[in-house]
């Protein structure tokens, strides 16, 4: 069997790079679906997950994007040696509507075969989540930002992408079993190993406009998820948040950021509270003392956690239905070197005493400042249900900035 194509037959490369392409799909499409499937068990607010559940769970989402990645460069290769290639003729030329709608789905194939992996791979760099991808090469891309928008963005035009995949694999199988049970022509026995009694084919132009028709069938299956809303943000659903009210404060914050950052399996992941509020009372001294109070209240349901936020929501974690808010109700004093504040933090219904360092920079009547903490999740019983450190840490770290301006 010849390495090269010729008009009647595909060589050995070819033939190879059919059937690994065949396989690599055929491993990750069933792969993705059940692992998807467990996921949205895990991101249900309303089930328990299990360390074992978690752990299982992103095995397969690392299997589904190694293999993912595999087909991406697969094709690129592929794509590049069909054009040092003779193309083989059509068997069924004559055919016209037929051949027409056989090139246009090799098209949409090709098409395909880079754009559902590389869709998914902009999404797994530009989300903050698990499954990592098995190579050694680094989880990021390249001017591909950490970013919940262009993650979400990303997740449903690999959605569309793979179902216009499957739409064309289907398509593709069904001619090849078509011309090989109802033609009984060679279609299919010259893609198969070994040499194929393919007639020779007339001559034949092939034309660009079954791309042109495919390129159609891209902006019909966008616009499609445009008009269905497929492209709303909804970040695996909304959870319901408390509103807070607007407090009473001596120092008035104009903006600020409170976020959390947390390993899962082995890779750091971070989110911001949308939603907090924060009364202060402040007077600078010279001495090391107290010198104020602050009482902070946020809205667990304003968490933004990256691909585990709605898992973050659950009962065995904030369970945001039971604990909506979390407080901290602290004083605040200068010491020899900063600031500290030191009070109770309530999470669920554990309340610890807790001392949060912080730096302070007043210019008059503004103030920025900037603290961070380490807390231990455990000690409000957070994750109970994953009580060793293989799929989450213990280690919470709390970060928090803000700009404020006194009150006149």
């Amino acid at each position: 069997m010849p390495l090269t194509n010729t008009i009647s037959s595909y060589g050995g490369v070819t033939k190879a790079f059919h059937w690994l392409t065949a396989l690599l799909i055929l491993t990750a499409l069933p792969l993705g679906w059940v692992a998807e499937s467990m996921a949205h068990a895990i991101y249900d607010p309303s089930i328990a997950s299990t360390e074992e559940d978690i752990a299982r769970a992103a095995r397969l989402f690392s299997l589904h994007k190694t293999i993912g990645i595999t087909v991406f460069f697969v094709a690129l290769a592929r794509i590049l040696w069909a054009l040092t290639q003779t193309k083989p003729g059509l068997l069924n030329a004559e055919n016209k509507p037929e051949a027409f709608a056989a090139e246009t789905v090799h098209w949409l194939l090709y098409g395909s075969l880079v754009l559902v992996p590389l869709s998914g791979w902009v999404h797994h760099a530009a989300a903050e989540g698990f499954a990592p991808i098995l190579w050694p090469f680094g989880q990021n891309l390249p001017l591909v930002p950490k970013s919940a928008h262009l993650a979400e963005l990303t997740a449903n035009l690999h959605w569309l992408f793979m179902w216009t995949l499957v739409g064309a694999l289907a398509l593709h199988i069904m001619g090849a079993l078509k011309h090989h049970i109802v033609d009984k022509d060679s279609t299919l026995r010259r893609m198969l190993p070994g040499r194929s009694d393919a007639p020779q084919p007339p001559d034949q132009h092939h034309s660009m406009v079954p791309a042109l028709a495919a390129a159609i069938v891209w902006v019909g299956v966008l616009s499609g998820g445009w008009m269905t809303g497929t492209f709303d943000d909804d970040a695996h659903g909304e959870t319901d948040a408390t509103e807070l009210t607007e407090v009473q404060s001596d120092w008035k914050v104009q903006e600020g950021n409170l976020s959390i950052s947390i390993t899962q399996l082995g890779s750091p992941v971070t989110g911001t509270f949308a939603d907090w509020t924060a009364a202060i009372t402040f007077d600078e001294t010279d001495d090391p003392g107290l010198a104020g109070s602050v009482d902070v209240t946020v809205a667990i349901g304003s968490l933004s956690l990256g691909t585990v936020t709605d898992q973050a929501m659950g009962a065995d974690f904030f369970d945001n239905a039971q604990f909506p808010t979390a407080q901290f109700s602290a004083d605040l004093y200068k010491t020899d070197e900063g600031y500290e504040a030191r009070g109770p933090l309530t999470i669920r219904d554990k309340t610890l005493d807790v001392v949060l360092p912080f730096t302070l920079d007043i210019e008059d009547d503004t103030a920025n400042m900037a603290g961070e903490l380490e807390l231990n999740r455990l000690d409000f019983d957070v994750g109970k249900s994953m009580p060793a450190e293989d799929s989450l840490a213990f280690a919470v770290t709390v970060s928090v900035e803000l700009t404020a301006t006194e009150s006149e």
